[in-house]
């Protein structure tokens, strides 16, 4: 019996079997990732770049300052996951690929080495020293390298058709060759199956009318014949700044996820809940998640019910954070839970439910919500509707690391109609959220914690040209600001002109 090795282009060994599965999982994972990031076009590495820490840290941060080199990066990105993805599936041009997987995965660990000092983590995906999963995929492809199966490939048949086999070779049957040579086939086209399964099939209209990044779009809106211009990624002045609570780098604006939820605070417009519901799509919330990130918005703040599609975002490759308003349960400390277990960035208590429990004088569960989130070495804060409830916080010595407090003026229509107050109770109204912002201004300005600012746009009642100088004058650290995907860039562009502006801020900067 001759004795067949992987290099030879007869008949693969038993060995090579499970070297052809390692080979084709690999392939499988890189694959996966590369086509998402096609598939949606408008994410970018920006946020992950920016983010990176460890000794090399400035190398990608310089990469990420460029649109350039950025743009550079994201092609080499997503060509080369799936390229190489490919060629491992396939078993063509084994070691190249290899070799290219390699450097990918020696790029992803170098900017997030897990070491001794802690980082910012974005996807709740474990704890790691030293050794991570970039590590050990690393290795797998170092064996493949080595090993590459070529029995059982398109290799196999390249190799066939380029040489004449040796004559003591003995002849294999043409269609077992045949079969060993398109082992990878199949696994291709289950992928291709699980990926049109999980993200939809894409109708050319879909994709036609999808507004692309770098295009300019003009709807027109049916029977009105009204058209409506809206800015895109051309349009984009920078990248939003950021300023870090402890270690977690947040930009200074965050994308409110109210819209993406579907709660619409729309006073009397009792279908706006389920029209935005009805717009934002598993792949539209998606799409929106990656423009935020292209524009430097790393961060969404949002109800545990979100966890799932940010979780799934986060598999298709999507990076960005999520602080979780911890509300939706009838005990707040298994949505805490909830929360830190789907990997959630920072934890606070919801205003609703914080404004309760200072009205019941719950202080100690509001204590204990705090330390729970901090055992799990996250940052921990109170939200508030009303100032009282900040207020009745630091009298009984809660000190979290730091506060949502709701902050607008009362100068738009609706809030100066007392017959839409519900029983001459202005919190107890779907108009009103913040009764007082000078009072606001003036309290928060003596706290050394960071504040995040929020329904600064009273639901859509003030324009966020008068908002967002309004918010951080007042001495908000971050805004957080629902958007749909068509507003981002242009609200980007404002709050960057505004931070970068002559600022009058009644309170120094806390994060």
């Amino acid at each position: 019996m001759p004795n067949w090795t992987s290099d030879h282009p007869a008949a693969p060994a038993k060995a090579e079997i499970p070297l052809a599965l390692l080979r084709m999982a690999i392939g499988w994972h890189f694959l996966y990732e590369g086509w998402t990031k096609l598939l949606y076009p408008g994410g970018t590495a920006a946020g992950y770049l920016q983010s990176a820490g460890g000794p090399f840290a400035g190398l990608f941060h310089w990469l990420a300052a460029s649109p350039t080199r950025l743009r550079a990066i994201d092609l080499m990105n997503e060509w080369g996951l799936l390229l190489t993805g490919a060629a491992l599936i396939l078993g063509i041009l084994t070691r190249p690929a290899a070799i290219a997987g390699m450097g990918l995965l020696a790029l992803y660990y170098i900017a997030y080495p897990p070491l001794f000092s802690p980082l910012a983590e974005t996807g709740g995906e474990g704890s790691y020293v030293v050794v991570d999963k970039n590590i050990v995929e690393l290795l797998a492809l170092a064996v493949v390298f080595a090993l590459p199966a070529r029995g059982l490939g398109l290799q196999r048949l390249l190799a066939r058709g380029g040489s004449s086999a040796p004559a003591a070779v003995p002849v294999v049957e043409p269609r077992r060759e045949l079969t060993a040579a398109l082992a990878g086939v199949p696994v291709l086209g289950a992928l291709v199956l699980c990926i049109l399964r999980k993200h939809g099939w894409h109708s050319f209209e879909e994709t036609a009318f999808r507004p692309q990044a770098g295009s300019k779009r003009a709807f027109t809106a049916s029977a009105t014949v009204k058209s409506f211009h809206f800015s895109t990624m051309s349009d984009l002045k920078g990248q939003m700044p950021r300023a870090s609570i402890g270690n977690l780098p947040l930009s200074r604006m965050i994308l409110g996820g109210n819209l993406i939820g579907g709660w619409a605070h729309a006073r009397d417009l009792i279908y706006a809940s389920k029209l935005v519901k009805a717009y934002h799509t598993r792949n539209k919330i998606f799409e929106t998640f990656a423009l935020a990130e292209r524009c430097g918005v790393n961060t969404i703040l949002t109800s545990p019910a979100l966890c799932g599609v940010i979780n799934d975002y986060w598999r298709a490759g999507g990076k960005i954070q999520f602080i979780s308003d911890c509300g939706g349960a009838k005990n707040p400390f298994e949505a805490i839970e909830r929360s830190i277990d789907q990997g959630a960035s920072a934890c606070y208590f919801h205003g609703g439910i914080a404004d309760g429990l200072v009205e019941r004088g719950k202080f100690d569960v509001l204590e204990k919500g705090l330390d729970l989130i901090r055992k799990n070495k996250l940052p921990a804060g109170i939200g508030g509707h009303k100032l009282a409830t900040i207020r009745g916080c630091v009298e009984n010595g809660l000190r979290p690391d730091f506060w949502m407090k709701s902050l607008h003026r009362t100068n738009y229509w609706s809030a100066k109609q007392p017959e839409s107050w519900v029983g001459g109770d202005w919190a107890k109204a779907d108009n009103i959220w913040c009764e007082d912002a000078e009072a606001v201004a003036q309290y928060m300005k003596k706290l050394p914690e960071p504040w995040l600012a929020y329904k600064i746009l009273a639901a859509g009642a003030i324009h966020p040209k008068d908002a967002f100088p309004h918010a951080f004058e007042s001495g908000a650290d971050f805004i957080v600001v629902g958007m749909y995907d068509f507003q981002i860039v242009e609200d980007v562009n404002l709050a960057i002109a505004v931070l970068n502006g002559p600022l009058l801020r009644k309170r120094e900067w806390r994060a």
